[in-house]
């Protein structure tokens, strides 16, 4: 059963928490009212240029707005580590700057403020910690890729967001922290792996690590990912993939006609909460074909006959030894002084060691020796045989799922994925609906996404009961 659970989250981490390394501000919930023309809850980034250029609010009044949200909620969420004492100054900053150039000229998330997951380093007052007191005062060499981009598009970074300690990478034993995108009701974006910069966050995997926005809508989510994809000369997995970004970038694929004409594959278990949605992308034009199976899914999803586990359990060692060695400052400069923390840490508080068995089993390992290379060649082999040959067998643009049930897939493979909201369950849990397809299929998954969002407008803004 460990194995399972080891299996299933090592693969869901990857596509939803390193994908939650930037999400728009908590503060949807917020019921704070600029004027009767521009409300926080639900602002849009376009909604939010609108309201600069029209001279109805200034990116300082908006940052002072989400902090107060912030204030107000975090309480009860939990969702915010800190939040970035030098927000509101850099908001001055885009203020000046849209006063003295044209507006229309600035990228879109000029002036607008981001959360980063606090596994994305920054160059500033922020700490980087991956949830982890061990990583406490750290100091990072430099801005991580991402933040470079989202710095230079007039972004203000806003402050960290939580995650579970080591994206939940240390033990099954210790409590969940995180949230998966498809039961928050908000867009997810996994991007194929390269196609935005891993320099600089705590890592799980360089070959399956992949960074992307959360936002309310597919739009925001399209907006954030133009800004952070691209080369980087510190990820050399970026060099390859930068060929694919279409001239023009993403924003061009988000089209309400999106789904006409598009060949649909449903996989995995199906679900009545589907069908409803199934009928709606008939209706808006898409070719859906029901109960198909990626072969071998077993393997992947079930246990540890894929690889997966001995391939992440070495490259975390090495990858996470090679960002604690590059630190300017740190308590820890290994993953073994990383155990040795929580054990003293443990001692020193008295307080029950939560376990890092995943830590010690990493620990453990000493390279990509034989066995790791035999599981490397077993993920490809899975993919090749699995989704790839089901996408090219079936000629789909993309296969679709309730839930996260496709992460596992898309994460050995490197592929990329979206996440749609698609209704609430009994209980007034939200749900989502996944796309997925082949490596720098993001064109297609856009139009796919953004056209059944626009189709079924499902989601709510959140209430919060006290």
């Amino acid at each position: 059963m460990v194995a399972l659970r080891f299996f299933f989250f090592s693969s869901l981490l990857i596509l939803l928490i390193l994908s939650q390394a930037l999400i728009m501000s908590v503060g949807s919930a917020s019921q704070i009212r600029l004027s009767s023309t521009f409300s926080i809850q639900e602002a849009t980034i376009e909604d939010i240029r609108v309201a600069f250029n029209e001279k109805r609010l200034t990116s300082k009044q908006l940052v002072e707005l989400y902090l107060e949200a912030i204030s107000k909620l975090n309480p009860i969420l939990h969702a915010v580590i800190e939040t970035n004492p030098d927000a509101l100054i850099q908001a001055e900053i885009a203020d000046r700057e849209r006063d003295l150039k044209n507006t229309t000229k600035l990228p879109i998330l000029h002036g607008v403020p981001v959360l980063l997951k606090d596994s994305i380093s920054t160059k500033d007052k922020l700490n980087t910690t991956a949830g982890s007191f061990a990583l406490l005062g750290s100091v990072v060499a430099r801005d991580a890729g991402v933040v470079k981009r989202l710095r230079e598009s007039g972004a203000v970074i806003l402050g960290k967001a939580s995650l579970s300690e080591w994206a939940h990478f240390r033990s099954f034993s210790i409590p969940d922290g995180w949230s998966a995108p498809s039961q928050n009701s908000v867009v997810g974006i996994k991007p194929s792996v390269g196609l935005t910069s891993r320099a600089g966050v705590v890592p799980i995997s360089l070959r399956q690590d992949s960074i992307g926005p959360i936002c309310r809508t597919v739009s925001d989510a399209v907006h954030l990912l133009d800004a952070i994809v691209g080369y980087d000369p510190l990820d050399e997995a970026t060099k390859t993939a930068s060929e694919f970004i279409p001239e023009g970038g993403y924003k061009q694929f988000l089209t309400t006609s999106g789904l006409k004409g598009k060949r649909l594959g449903i996989v995995m278990k199906h679900s009545s909460l589907l069908d409803h949605h199934i009928k709606t992308l008939r209706r808006e034009g898409a070719i859906v074909i029901n109960n198909l199976t990626i072969p071998n899914i077993e393997v992947i999803v079930g246990g540890t006959d894929s690889g997966e586990e001995i391939a992440l359990l070495a490259e975390f060692k090495m990858s996470l030894n090679a960002y604690l060695k590059e630190l300017v400052k740190s308590p820890v400069r290994s993953l073994a002084d990383v155990i040795a923390y929580n054990e003293e840490f443990a001692e020193q508080e008295k307080v029950k060691e939560w376990g890092q068995e995943v830590f010690l089993t990493a620990e453990a390992t000493s390279g990509m020796g034989e066995k790791e290379k035999t599981a490397l060649q077993k993920m490809k082999e899975l993919s090749r045989n699995g989704i790839e040959k089901l996408i090219e067998e079936n000629k789909l643009d993309a296969i679709v799922t309730l839930g996260s049930d496709l992460s596992s897939v898309l994460a050995i493979g490197g592929y990329p994925g979206i996440n749609v909201p698609a209704g609430y369950d009994s209980g007034g849990v939200p749900y989502g609906i996944s796309f997925g397809g082949l490596r720098f299929s993001e064109p297609k998954l856009i139009e796919i996404a953004f056209a059944f969002e626009q189709a079924t407008l499902i989601r709510k803004p959140p209430k919060f009961i006290a």
